[in-house]
């Protein structure tokens, strides 16, 4: 379910007494198995896109298909819903669950879905170590390395093979090697799942990684190139 489709999307946000552009009259297409990095500096609408794109946040108009699902039109619960099923999320902060090991925080989602217990094990099991973490599966997040927890935070996104994985700034607390080894687990997902990877970054080695590269500047694309 995965091309996504944006027309003339437009966002703005009240700070203070002026007015900011996240988004002005974006058009964009994605098509299925896409690895897109949006790039450009601080403020430039890219994490604004991003929600957008995940029915994190809801544009003030324009319209956003993902498959057949207009997502700007769906309530709270249907969006909801769609996000359990067909996307995967990995942010800055690593967002897991401090007192679940490193295999329930993979688990947690799929409990949400309404997997069953021994199906969430296999599969939780399956992908930690498919992101290299076997053998660390009942640490917590704190006894693991930020590398390590956002390998933890990549798994729990990816255990259910979404059609859309979204992340923004991934590699913004990892050193240069964590980050060199979390781009090549995106890019074997994307090739061996064909999972579309959209990626919102100001990183120059995650850019490099991109088979397209789109670059905003005040809420607008001023570039949009294969690589």
């Amino acid at each position: 379910m995965s091309a996504i489709r944006c027309r003339q999307l437009c966002k703005t946000f009240q700070q203070g007494d002026e007015i900011i552009t996240g988004l002005d009259h974006v058009d964009l297409d994605i098509e299925t198995g896409e690895f897109v990095c949006l790039s450009g500096p601080s403020g430039s609408g890219k994490t604004t896109l991003l929600n957008a794109i995940g029915g994190l946040d809801t544009p003030d108009s324009g319209e956003i298909t993902m498959g057949d699902l207009r997502i700007d039109q769906l309530d709270r619960g249907r969006l909801a819903e769609m996000r359990l099923h067909h996307i995967g999320f990995v942010f800055q902060a690593y967002n897991l669950i401090a007192v679940l090991s490193a295999q329930e925080n993979v688990e947690f989602v799929m409990q949400v879905q309404g997997i069953e217990a021994g199906e969430r094990r296999r599969k939780a099991r399956e992908i930690l170590r498919e992101v290299g973490l076997e053998g660390l599966e009942d640490r917590r997040p704190a006894q693991l390395s930020g590398g390590q927890q956002q390998r933890v935070a990549v798994a729990r996104a990816i255990v259910s093979h979404p059609d859309l994985v979204l992340a923004d700034e991934p590699t913004a607390n990892l050193d240069s090697v964590a980050s060199t080894q979390l781009m090549d687990l995106f890019v074997k997902l994307n090739q061996h799942h064909h999972t579309t990877f959209v990626i919102a970054t100001h990183d120059k080695r995650v850019m490099a990684y991109a088979r397209r590269l789109i670059r905003m500047v005040d809420g607008k694309i001023v570039s949009d190139e294969a690589q």
